[in-house]
């Protein structure tokens, strides 16, 4: 036991008065006995004996009231079972991406967990308060009650050691307690572990009741007809649910189009045609469970031709045409004796045929084409040498040419994921005739497109997410390959050959930092910018001559149809979806939080820190002991004769 004060205890040395005045009462007197009251003797004795019983009664009592009085006022108290502890911080880390839409029995999860923050924090409890999207730091529940109740969800995934380390850097050396409100859909940490370790963690984890979901993934043009576009949307369904939903396509708020989706199994595609014209809306499902993911945004524009130079021998130029051809692409062929530099900036795309020289003039032109968002087809030559190849490789990333081969290949694998063949196949072919080349270069370090049955690469690409370089491994004149024959021809050069700006179709996820290629001239401090109604931001830019680059890292921090403005006439119409990481509400991962003390809310986190930090303080119950010893002694004067 301790004292607040234990100075006060000196006063128990007052304990000595009232047993020296006891004590002076009870000194003996010399008795005489007189003839006339001799008779009660035996009384007085009695009565002697009894009095001095009550004076010991009243003297023990009045020690242990004055006693208990002088150590109430020393304020005795038990130390806390947690004393190291006892200064944290408080730090509540809460997760408010789209999973957290879920409902629960009280409710959205989100919502939930704000109001429980709500009404159990005490108002004098100073806390910070971290979300995807916001940051509070030494604040109360008072001051940021609106801004809780009004807080939106965050297209950001909930990224623990992301939130950490700002945590970190923040309150450099100060021990703090985390609270840790999340659940759990699609966690990593690789910190956890380490905060468990130097923190006290509690882990707080809603659940939703139901997990099933419907989201939509994508929408593509599958086809473009005469009078309509065929859009194929793909559908992911989450857990047990329904075989249909219903689904409609807006166009500038208008329904124009409406049909039902059916699941027989969890992924779906479907078909839906809608009139040719320019496209500015989104196609929505109608899901009960997650609503983020039940809109998918999309603009299509009329698409503008592509340009398209064929550099090298005008006869093997000759397929070239026949796939470029002029009601959708500008296509020139050329001789690299003929070329003009200068027009090189206003292509989409150039394919180098089986050129025999690769000058470093040429190199280094097209390095800055590439660096601005330019396509990029080298067909090599058997006469190259790897060395020159390589040479001319290296002004765009870090694959290479070993070796001519003489050994025959056959192409008999296709990478469906690349974007080149998206939206080309609608299911994976394995049966088709396989072409074939006689004389090869080993391609490697680079991402494959096409493959040879020794799973060697005979088309593969690399990207600066602005413009794509594609490479082949040999050359594919009909001496050497049967590759212009094969059907897979159409495609593959097609594709290669569109600008993504150039398309019609305008869709891009939220936080993968995409870019844009605009064909306008911008001058000194003008800027262009990014708006839709009650909402606009400003990208980051950068001018390429003709050109200017629009980068939308982060941005916007929402979802919709926005328009691209500068000097308030609109340039371009596009589209920004939010990403479908939260969509699977099964995909909960709490191996992370194994460490944490787990609890069900707020408010038991606040009595344990309450229970193992807080001083048992026990001078009350020495207050009531003087009371009950007062009223001891009144009862003994009363009854105790």
């Amino acid at each position: 036991m301790q004292f607040k004060h234990p100075e006060i205890l000196y006063f128990l040395f007052l304990l000595v008065i009232p047993i020296l005045v006891h004590l002076f009462q009870l000194r003996r007197f010399k008795k005489e006995y007189f003839t006339n009251v001799k008779l009660l003797k035996e009384l007085q004795i009695q009565t002697r004996k009894s009095s001095k019983i009550k004076k010991w009664l009243l003297l023990a009592t009045r020690l242990l009231l004055l006693a208990c009085l002088i150590i109430a006022f020393a304020q005795p108290f038990f130390d806390a079972k947690d004393t190291t502890n006892k200064g944290n911080e408080l730090i509540i880390l809460l997760d408010n991406s789209f999973s957290m839409q879920a409902k629960g029995a009280k409710g959205e999860l989100l919502k939930r967990s704000i109001q429980d923050l709500l009404e159990e924090l005490p108002e004098n409890q100073q806390f910070s308060l971290l979300t995807n999207s916001e940051v509070f730091w030494d604040t109360d529940i008072k001051s940021i009650q609106k801004e809780l109740q009004n807080l939106k969800y965050s297209a950001m995934p909930f990224q623990l050691d992301y939130l950490i380390n700002q945590v970190e850097t923040k309150k450099k050396n100060t021990k703090k307690d985390y609270v840790i409100i999340t659940d759990a859909i699609q966690s990593e940490s690789k910190k956890a572990l380490d905060l468990a370790e130097n923190n006290v963690v509690y882990f707080i984890q809603p659940e939703a009741q139901n997990k099933t979901n419907i989201s939509i993934d994508k929408v593509a043009i599958s086809q473009v007809l005469d009078q309509f576009y065929e859009l194929k949307i793909t559908l992911q369904a989450f857990g047990e649910t329904k075989n249909e939903v219903p689904l409609s396509v807006f166009s500038n708020n208008k329904a124009i189009a409406k049909t039902i989706a059916k699941f027989d199994n969890p992924k779906t595609e479907i078909a839906i045609t809608i009139p040719k014209n320019d496209f500015h809306g989104n196609i929505s499902i109608e899901d009960n469970s997650l609503s983020y993911d039940n809109d998918y945004y999309l603009s299509i524009s009329k698409p503008e031709k592509a340009n398209v130079i064929a550099i090298g021998n005008l006869e093997k130029n000759n397929f070239l045409s026949r796939i470029f051809t002029a009601d959708e692409f500008n296509f020139q062929s050329t001789e690299l004796a003929t070329l003009d530099y200068n027009q090189i900036e206003n292509q989409d795309a150039i394919v180098l045929n089986e050129l025999e020289d690769l000058p470093v003039a040429l190199g280094t032109t097209l390095k800055s084409f590439y660096e601005k968002g330019g396509n990029i087809v080298l067909i090599p030559n058997t006469k190259n040498s790897p060395s020159l190849l390589n040479a001319f490789a290296k002004n765009f990333g870090g694959f290479s040419y070993s070796e001519l081969s003489i050994s025959g290949k056959q192409i008999t694998k296709i990478n469906f994921n690349h974007p080149l063949y998206q939206t080309v196949f609608e299911k994976k072919v394995t049966n088709f005739q396989y072409p074939n080349v006689k004389e090869s270069f080993t391609l490697s370090g680079i991402t494959n497109i096409l493959q040879y049955e020794d799973n060697s690469v005979f088309v593969g690409s690399t990207t600066n997410r602005l413009g794509t370089f594609y490479a082949f491994s040999a050359p594919i004149n009909k001496q050497n390959s049967n590759f212009q024959n094969a059907p897979l021809i159409v495609p593959t050069f097609y594709n290669m050959g569109q600008n993504q700006g150039k398309t019609g179709i305008n869709a891009y996820t939220i936080g993968e930092n995409e870019n844009l290629i605009l064909e306008t001239i911008l001058a000194k401090d003008e800027v262009v910018s990014v708006q839709k109604e009650g909402y606009s931001f400003i990208p980051m830019q950068q001018i390429l001559n003709t050109k200017c680059k629009l980068s939308f890292g982060d941005y916007p921090e929402e979802a919709g149809n926005f328009d691209v403005i500068k000097a308030n006439n609109s340039l371009k119409k596009i589209s920004f979806n939010y990403p479908r990481t939260e969509s699977d509400l099964t995909q909960i991962s709490t191996s992370n939080f194994e460490n944490f003390t787990k609890v069900d809310n707020i408010s038991t986190v606040l009595n344990d820190i309450a229970s193992e930090r807080t001083s048992n303080e026990i001078w009350k119950w020495f207050i009531i002991a003087t009371l009950l010893f007062l009223i001891t002694e009144l009862l003994i004067q009363k009854f105790v004769k």
